[in-house]
């Protein structure tokens, strides 16, 4: 439910966060556009995100916080390039001119510089910029949320476990949004393998907000890596009404559901879930996560010999408008499984072409430089699994499997990638990478127990190898 009162200016400096400007209005809206972000929930009795940053800079067209958490917005979403992208450009310099000529506290210049080096690409030193606002302020939701995100970003699941850690005390039961915090945590301990942990303090959330939509994904995760399929699918029925109108999110949370129809071999349920609720938001929505997972769900269901028929010439119109984007090496990979998906070989040549140039020179910008040892290998991999080179493949990803978390993205979504390197090994004509196909698929079967993919794969990888 949305806040009974958004904060006015006297309001954020009761709780020492002080906002420069003298608008109660402005001050109120940037409420309004933390409390969506951090929900995942266009509120429409709020106008929405867009609604309200629009409504913002109406307000006070000076409010440099107005113009940071727009800015701010924009890259986490990870969907403009601020290199390739001129408005955008032209956006983040209106933000640091204002920036120069008022008389802003510590907190807020650490929130532009943040915001201005994460547009330079160096998303480390962004998140350290939000972890320092956090020391001093670890009620800034701003600033720990978005530096939650960028640890998802960056892979760095133990970094985003604690970083809520060493806050959670601060935010009591009477704080406002404290149960969405103790959400994230939740997702922090799930992919630092506390699955116990996560699904406890993600129930606890829920027990104060039934439609905390980031802790039911919690939970989702836990029984995929769990291999509690009947438990996920049971979860999902019964609570879909609570967080299908998450609009920022609930696409995702529909992706997990699929996934569990994927692990049972039911592809026709997974295809009908695809067709009605995740393929339409991707389309209306454009978002960065839609958008990869439309490309993971149709990718995995076509390693399991399922015929997606043209649903991939759908989704490459919108992915190779992003081509040139490179924001993360993640987006690039899921956008190059959709125009190897449709056949379009143009897209995947200027993908990977625009790919190498960038190990020139990366500069300061993290993406760029995992693109050489990590991006490039992966990308190569997924090319030849396409045109059925599985020797190649093996030989491709098996020595940087470990590596292949810095490209960011949960255990879930990378598991596309554990999938890859195992289908290949059981498909490869070379007896060593048989050999680790089964060792492989031991690893799986005790990380995830009773798992029906991987008693799949086994089955596959005997016939195969009885077969050769």
């Amino acid at each position: 439910m949305a806040p009974v009162c958004l904060k006015d200016c006297k309001a954020w400096q009761d709780t020492g966060l002080t906002l420069s400007t003298t608008s109660n209005e402005a001050c109120k809206l940037f409420d309004a556009t933390l409390y969506q972000y951090v929900t995942w929930t266009n509120d429409n009795s709020m106008g929405g995100i867009e609604g309200c940053l629009k409504k913002i800079k109406e307000a006070d067209p000076n409010f440099v916080m107005g113009h940071m958490i727009s800015n701010g917005l924009e890259l986490i979403g990870t969907g403009r390039s601020p290199v390739l992208d001129w408005e955008f450009q032209k956006e983040l310099e209106v933000m640091s001119e204002l920036a120069k000529t008022q008389p802003l506290t510590d907190r807020e210049k650490l929130h532009v510089a943040a915001v201005e080096t994460f547009a330079n690409g160096n998303i480390p030193k962004a998140s350290d910029m939000w972890e320092q606002i956090l020391q001093d302020h670890p009620l800034d939701l701003l600033a720990l949320k978005l530096a939650h995100d960028c640890y998802f970003y960056l892979g760095q699941q133990t970094q985003m476990r604690d970083s809520i850690a060493r806050v959670l005390p601060y935010w009591t039961q009477s704080t406002p949004l404290s149960s969405y915090v103790k959400g994230m945590y939740s997702f922090g301990l799930l992919e630092t393998n506390f699955y116990d942990q996560a699904l406890k303090v993600a129930k606890e959330a829920l027990a104060v907000d039934q439609k905390d939509c980031w802790s039911v994904h919690t939970i989702a995760h836990v029984y995929e890596m769990k291999a509690s399929i009947e438990d996920g699918l049971t979860f999902m029925e019964q609570t879909e009404n609570h967080w299908k109108d998450g609009d920022m999110i609930a696409c995702h949370v529909y992706w997990h559901w699929a996934l569990y129809f994927i692990e049972k071999g039911e592809y026709e349920a997974a295809l009908t879930l695809y067709d009605q609720y995740i393929a339409p938001k991707c389309f209306s929505s454009g978002s960065m996560l839609d958008v990869v997972d439309n490309s993971s769900l149709l990718h995995r269901l076509q390693m399991e010999g399922v015929d997606v028929g043209k649903r991939w010439d759908n989704l490459v119109k919108v992915t190779k408008k992003h081509t040139d984007d490179h924001l993360l090496v993640f987006n690039d990979l899921h956008f190059l499984m959709s125009s190897l998906g449709s056949k379009d070989h143009k897209t995947t040549t200027q993908l990977l072409r625009t790919l190498k140039e960038l190990t020139k020179s990366p500069g300061e910008n993290y993406q760029h430089s995992l693109i050489r040892d990590i991006g490039l290998p992966l990308c190569q991999a997924l090319v030849e699994f396409d045109s059925g080179n599985y020797d190649k493949v093996v030989e491709l990803m098996t020595p940087i499997r470990y590596k292949i978390v810095d490209i960011g993205g949960s255990h879930a979504q990378r598991d596309l990638f554990n999938q890859v390197l195992i289908r290949a090994a059981v498909n490869s004509n070379k007896k060593s990478h048989q050999t680790l196909a089964r060792s492989l698929l031991i690893e799986r079967d005790v990380l995830r127990p009773n798992s029906p993919l991987t008693e799949r794969l086994m089955r596959k990888a005997t016939a195969v190898h009885t077969l050769m």
